[in-house]
């Protein structure tokens, strides 16, 4: 009975084990098959029937059973397996195909209408659509990778792109390995095909910002100096021509100070498409920053780039900015560096470019200039750009100090005058002459923060040592054209008189007259703020630029210092004798002092004095030497007295 009961629940499937259900079933079976036949044969050919000879027939039914059972049980494994791949394959997102070797679909998951639009008995219909799918641009990366995959077995994955039902685009990665046989022979291939379009736009968009301009949409600087590495590095072992053209826009802060920065921009937006129809199909336009923009222009000899950025300066001279009721035009200067053959270098070329732009704008601006390898002019730009780094250097690790150069009274003041003057400290602690790097800080714009370190130091030193103060009359400090229409230097100067809490009476503000006529109403509206602090002005080398004295009616400065170009010759030159005298007299007239520069002999200085100058400066009255020395001798000489 428990033999029975166990059968009974293994035929229902109690144990719930299909392997123990089908051998018990398929013994169940032969047994019936045989023991009949067994019973007839000892029925015709046996006197009895004896236990033992049921034996055989056992044995065989075990036997036979067995191999039955497991033959069933293979094809119900092979069955179940299936069934669980074509359920997964169902349930994924990921479009799953099997093909045979002969090209047929054994299998199509649903989810192929979402990546594709067809549906399954499309593609079973349909063996070769897969092919006729993918999109034009890919097709001969698909043929290499299927070809690959099929004849030498090996697994690949990919990205590339098929054509939907609809007629739209879709990115997707195909995943493709081969289905071998028990012997390893190939019988088909096993493919995945995940939708990755999303993230393929996502990747483009961030491509796109990465190399692109955002005001604009041209290239930036970081992909055109890609692009032009990239041609080089292709151009080795060529001979073509090509040029690179840099476009520094004039004027075009005005546009920002008057209208705002909104303005500016709409402004290079403009312009942007007014240089992109000039330009060939085949030439690269960036924007490099600012109002800067550079054009990569392949295949092209020096003649004809020439022709084309003359084309590129007439629009832009031609182009007018509305904005509001403001009207703007502006003009452009031009640097162009031809490009043959090999030796030249990225950086090479940036400089170049650079530099023969800055020489067309230095000549007159809305001009072009043309690099060449033995230009003068450039070779001086670039001595002046190594320079800018040194500098730059020196600020950040305070390499600069101030020297000083006595002003003399020639009225028998007992009170000292003092210009400041800036020196730099070499990395190896030599002292470098203003004349070697001062160019290269006004041509670079490092000048406003060269200025701002001498007013800092000089306000700084004379509040530790505030004795001297009584000593001195006033201490004169240069200020550049660039920090007179600088805004911040005036707030900085101010920050700075308050902060040290020194007397703004004991120091007199030097501006060349060149930066004061420039800049007219600024310097005005600059010396009026500083002098409610008590500051004086002083208008430096005066004559240089006269054209008229009329401009120094709006000018409230208190010295004239006249150019030491008359002064230096004035005993042997009577039209620089005349110049001194007439500046001297009309300044005097005006209420100012005059103050002669590059005094050299004592024989100047008499005759300044009888020509009724009020202070005389120059290598004849004492030669510039460090301001700590003079401030500790200074003191010295007040301690002993």
């Amino acid at each position: 009975m428990a033999s029975h009961s166990l059968l009974n629940r293994l035929f229902h499937n109690e144990i719930g084990r299909p392997t123990f259900h089908i051998f018990i079933k398929y013994i169940a079976l032969t047994m019936l098959i045989i023991y009949p036949i067994a019973s007839i044969q000892a029925f015709f050919f046996y006197d009895d029937t004896s236990p033992t000879f049921f034996l055989a027939p056992t044995l065989a039914s075990l036997i036979i059973g067995s191999l039955l059972a497991n033959a069933a049980l293979l094809k119900y494994q092979l069955q179940h397996k299936s069934e669980q791949f074509r359920a997964i394959a169902d349930l994924a997102q990921e479009f799953t195909y099997l093909r045979s070797t002969d090209g047929l679909y054994e299998y199509i998951s649903p989810s192929c209408i979402d990546l594709t639009g067809y549906d399954q008995q499309t593609f079973y219909d349909t063996p070769n659509l897969m092919n006729q799918l993918i999109h034009p641009d890919d097709i001969t990366i698909w043929k290499r990778h299927m070809h690959s995959v099929n004849n030498n077995g090996t697994p690949e994955s990919f990205d590339l792109r098929l054509l939907s039902k609809d007629g739209s685009t879709v990115w997707f990665n195909h995943t493709c390995m081969p289905v071998s046989d028990k012997e390893n022979q190939q019988i088909g291939v096993r493919s995945t095909n995940l939708d990755i379009t999303k993230r393929k736009k996502i990747e483009e968009k961030l491509s796109y910002q990465s190399s692109h301009d955002d005001l604009t949409g041209l290239f930036n600087r970081r992909e055109f100096k890609r692009l032009i590495q990239e041609m080089l590095t292709s151009n080795v072992h060529d001979k073509t021509e090509h040029a690179l053209c840099y476009i520094d826009l004039d004027q075009f802060k005005v546009v920002n100070d008057t209208c705002g920065h909104a303005a500016g921009d709409e402004m290079l937006r403009q312009l942007s498409v007014v240089l992109k129809k000039v330009i060939r199909a085949s030439d690269t336009l960036a924007r490099l920053g600012g109002d800067e923009f550079g054009i990569l222009m392949t295949n092209c000899a020096i003649e004809d780039a020439y022709q084309i950025a003359s084309l590129l300066q007439t629009e832009i001279q031609n182009y007018y900015f509305q904005f509001e009721e403001h009207r703007f035009r502006v003009t452009g200067s031009i640097g162009l560096v031809p490009i043959v053959g090999r030796g030249s270098t990225l950086t090479g070329l940036l400089k170049d470019a650079d530099a023969a732009c800055y020489m067309a704008k230095d000549s007159g601006r809305n001009r072009i200039h043309v690099y060449h390898i033995d230009d003068e002019d450039l070779t001086q730009r670039h001595s002046e750009m190594q320079w800018v780094k040194r500098i730059q250097q020196a600020l950040i690790e305070d390499r600069f100090c101030l020297y000083a150069q006595s002003i003399e009274s020639l009225n028998n003041s007992d009170k000292m005058h003092y210009e400041l003057l800036i020196r730099m400290q070499d990395e190896h602690g030599r002292i470098v002459p203003p004349g070697a790097f001062l160019p290269a800080a006004e041509r670079y714009n490092l000048i406003v923060q060269v200025d701002r370190w001498v007013i800092d130091n000089a306000f700084r030193l004379l509040e530790e040592n505030p004795r001297i103060l009584d000593e001195v009359d006033f201490i004169s400090i240069n200020l550049s054209g660039h920090s007179l229409t600088d805004v911040g230097v005036l707030d900085f100067i101010i920050s700075k008189l308050k902060q040290y809490s020194v007397d703004g009476n004991r120091f007199c503000f030097e501006i060349t007259e060149t930066a004061a006529i420039s800049h007219l109403l600024l310097a005005e509206n600059f010396i009026i703020e500083l002098k409610k602090f008590g500051c004086r002005f002083a208008l430096d080398d005066f004559g240089s630029g006269l054209s008229s004295f009329g401009y120094l009616k709006n000018l409230p400065v208190d010295y004239l210092k006249i150019d030491g170009v008359f002064v230096k010759d004035m005993m042997e030159d009577k039209i620089d004798y005349a110049m001194v005298k007439a500046i001297n007299q009309i300044g005097h007239i005006m209420g100012m002092q005059t103050i002669a520069e590059f005094v050299e002999h004592d024989k100047t200085k008499h005759m300044l004095k009888e020509m009724g100058v009020d202070y005389a400066q120059g290598y004849a009255i004492h030669k510039p030497q460090p301001f700590h020395e003079i401030l500790k001798l200074t003191l010295n000489n007040v301690s002993d007295s």
